[in-house]
Parts: structure tokens; sequence; C-alpha cells
């Protein structure tokens, strides 16, 4: 088993870093290149707007999928066959909603075309993570794996032709277009392989198991729901407030944000179940959030401070308009990285001892908070305001979850850590800020500077190597007998 789940891991990882970077920078990056900041900023909208609204879709089923399937997988033929037709049932209720609060807000009149083919991806794209709890709970992680990228695999070999070689720019309706195709092309093959699995399928609905199951995952969805919103909401309001053109240059900062987090979300995954297993042991989880943590934060620091004194020279090489204004955005906006990685590390542990609570109360009042800021700071510094309004909300946020997890898991972290991992935090600007000066292309000193700063916690001490990799191997064995 520990051999299949490393092989799984590693196999997970690397799909992602191979095919995920291909799209955010060859394909994503490249299609707003050609249709320009007008239509994009209308299409990131629309696209925060429907995922906004993704709760419908699922309502805590697919981590209920994963959790009891993998608990008892004799359960999957009778589970399957009774969430069929909920999840049949609740694709209609959001596609409903979607297009008339879309039409509301606006969207039908701007881009009908945009709003059915993304309400229509997020359909396909809920079915497509329901069905991959399901291959997790059998312990089908290469299928899983596979599938994790298989959509996105297809949207590179699609909207590839048409950038590349089909002589003809491509608009931003056939794009959302081909992420509906994809994300149902991809679904429909999912499917298929839980059917293999299936012994009998019979869709069924019974609404009083429905509801004993939704009373369970509800906290869940409710959580990630909370955590969407106050992610997603400030694309929605600033193209509301301001225009789709404004909207469009803050996509540009954010878009290397969120590639910015995809390693830190993928190091969650794992630590969620080594949390878990601590926390049924009843043993301490200070040495693997502290490992964790420190893993995370020199990584999106060294990353961060490398970008933010580099920023123009980069986003001038990433995109053809605006990209001074939003290498602006961009140095403002990678400071929220730092904030993202501690919520990773802190909100996954307090989802692993099962303080929900805590965590949507957190949730919740960041999303008032970055509504409020939004209202505020939009109107008055547009894209500014939002990356503003990101980084003060997702900060706070952090040091939220920091604080009652540091308190309720009794983190037992010296003095001397925190005075080193400060004193390394001061060294670490001051060093890229002089790296700057040197006189070597711009792409050099961003590669110095990362190579520099990552290095230089060598220094402070900060990564106990030995212990790391006992514990790792610890961790790993416990996952072994579950």
């Amino acid at each position: 088993m520990q051999k299949k789940f490393v092989g799984s891991l590693a196999l997970l990882l690397f799909v992602n870093f191979l095919i995920k970077p291909i799209w955010i920078f060859g394909i994503d990056l490249e299609v707003q290149n050609q249709v320009g900041a007008d239509a994009y900023g209308l299409y990131a909208a629309v696209l925060s707007f429907a995922m906004i609204l993704n709760i419908l879709l699922d309502m805590g089923l697919a981590h209920y999928s994963n959790r009891e399937i993998a608990s008892d997988q004799d359960l999957l033929a009778r589970h399957f066959s009774e969430l069929f037709w909920i999840k049949i049932s609740l694709a209609v209720l959001y596609f409903l909603i979607a297009i008339g609060l879309g039409s509301f807000l606006g969207y039908w009149n701007k881009g009908p075309s945009i709003l059915l083919w993304l309400s229509l991806s997020q359909v396909f794209a809920s079915a497509l993570y329901f069905l991959r709890s399901h291959l997790a709970g059998l312990h089908l992680f290469k299928w899983d794996a596979l599938f994790s990228v298989l959509d996105k695999g297809l949207l590179i070999l699609l909207v590839g032709y048409l950038l590349n070689f089909s002589g003809s720019k491509i608009n931003i309706e056939a794009f959302a277009a081909m992420q509906a195709l994809a994300y149902g092309i991809t679904a429909a093959m999912a499917l298929l392989i839980i059917l293999i699995r299936v012994p009998y399928f019979k869709p069924h609905f019974k609404w009083y198991k429905f509801k004993a199951r939704l009373s369970k995952s509800f906290p869940y969805a409710l959580m990630i729901f909370l955590m969407s919103l106050y992610t997603r909401v400030d694309t929605v309001m600033l193209q509301q407030l301001v225009s789709n053109v404004e909207t469009g240059i803050y996509a540009q900062a954010f878009r290397l944000l969120d590639t910015l987090n995809q390693p830190a979300y993928l190091f969650s995954v794992l630590l969620l179940p080594m949390f878990a297993t601590l926390f049924s042991r009843k043993e301490s989880v200070s040495d693997l959030a502290k490992l964790a943590f420190v893993l995370i934060y020199i990584m999106s620091l060294s990353i961060t401070l490398a970008a933010f004194f580099e920023a123009e020279d980069l986003m001038a090489f990433l995109y053809v308009e605006h990209s001074a204004v939003s290498s602006g955005l961009l140095q403002i906006l990678l400071f929220s990285s730092l904030a993202f990685g501690a919520t990773y590390v802190f909100g996954t542990m307090l989802t692993a001892q099962g303080n929900l609570r805590s965590l949507n109360q957190i949730a919740l009042g960041g999303f008032l908070l970055n509504v409020l800021l939004n209202a505020i700071l939009i109107p008055a510094h547009g894209a500014k305001g939002a990356a503003i309004a990101t980084l003060t909300t997702q900060s706070l946020s952090a040091f939220l979850q920091f604080r009652v997890a540091f308190k309720q898991a009794k983190l037992a972290w010296r003095p001397s850590f925190l005075l080193r991992f400060i004193a390394y935090t001061l060294q670490s600007f001051l060093l890229a800020w002089l790296l700057q000066f040197l006189v070597i292309p711009w792409y050099w000193s961003l590669v110095l500077i990362i190579i520099s700063v990552a290095l230089s916690a060598l220094l402070w001490k900060l990564l106990p190597w030995r212990e790391a990799r006992e514990l790792i191997l610890a961790r790993l064995k416990d996952r072994n007998r579950v």
C-alpha cells in the first residue's frame, strides 16, 4: 500500500505540474492576449459567478462519497445509484438559478453564450469531481490522477489548435464552449469507469436518506462555499462596478497568484490524511505543522519577492497590453500567496480536527469583510482596490486560522523558532532588494532571487531535515495500516 500511495501521489503531482502550467501560460494566457482585456474580463467575471454558485451542484456529496466508500467499498453500487438522480436534480436547479441570476446581473445581455457554456462547464466539472471522489474512495488513485488533468489536456489540444494552426483568431465564446466540451468528455469517461465497477445500477431517490447525508456533509460544503465567495466575489464586483476591461487587467495579475498557489494546494491534499491520522491517535501535530508551514512559506516567499522586484519586465513578457498596470496589481496580490499558504496548512489542520465551526465563522467574516472593502475601494481605485481587499482579507483570515489552530492543537513552537522565522523574512526582503540591482537580464535576476532566498533558509535552520524525513516516513507507514 505504501508503494501504491507514494507512486500515486508522485503521479498526481507530476501530471499536475506538467499539464497545468501549459494550460495557464500556453493556452489561457494566450487566449486573453488574443481576445483582449474587454472580452476576457467579461469571461472572468462570468466564470467567477458560475464557480460561486457551485455549492448548488454538490452540497457536500463528493466529500461524503469519498469518506463513506473508502471505509466500505461494498457500498459503491448502492450509494452511486441513490446519488445519481440527486446529482441530476441539483444540476437542473443550478442551471436555472445560474441563468436567472446571471440575467439579473446583465450577463445574458452582454454574453448569453458565455453564461450558458460556463454554467454547463460547472455542471460537468461538478460531475467530474463527484465521480473522482468515487475513484479515490475505491483507491483507484491512478485513474483519479488521470482525470484530474484530462480536461485540461483536451483543452490544450482543442484550443491550442485554434491558437496555432487554424489561421484565425479565437473568440471568447468558442473558448467557453470548448471548456464545456472538455469537461463533458472527461466526466463521461469517468462515469464509464465507475459503471464498470458498479455491479448493478438502479437509479432511485429517497429524500430521507438525502437529508441524513446532507446534514453530515453540509458543513464541509458551506466552508467551501464561503471560501469561494471571498476569493471570487472581487472579480464579479469589479466587473459590475467598473468595467470588463478593468476586470481583464485584474485577471492578468490574479492568474499568476493562482499559479503560485497550486503547489501549496496539492501539498494540502497530502496533509489532510496525515493530520487526521495524528489527531485520531491523539499524537502531536506540532512537528508536521511546522514542517509544512515552513516549506510552503519558503517556496511562496522566494517566488513572491522575485516576481515583486521583476514584476514590470515579467508582465511585459507575458502580456501584449496593460502590462504596466497589471504589474502594479501583481506586486500587491503576490503577498496574498503567503496567506494562502498558511491557510492550506492551518485550515487543513482544523478540517482534519473536525473544527468546521471555527473555519466557517472565519470564512463568513472574511466574505463580509471582502465585500465591504471591495464596495469601498473598487469605485475609487478600480482593480487596485480589489487587490488590496484580497490581500487584507486573506491575511486576516490566515492569521485567525493560525491563532485558532495554534491554540486548539497546542502547537509547541519555541520562541527561538519564531525569532529565526522573523529574521529570515527580514533578511530575505533585504537580499532580494540588493540582488535586483545586479546588471543582468531580468529573467536571470528572477531565478537568482528565488534560489538565494530559498537557500538562505538553511542559514537560519528553519528546516529540520532529519526529523522531517523520519516524520514523513512514519506518516506514510501510518497510512499503510489504515
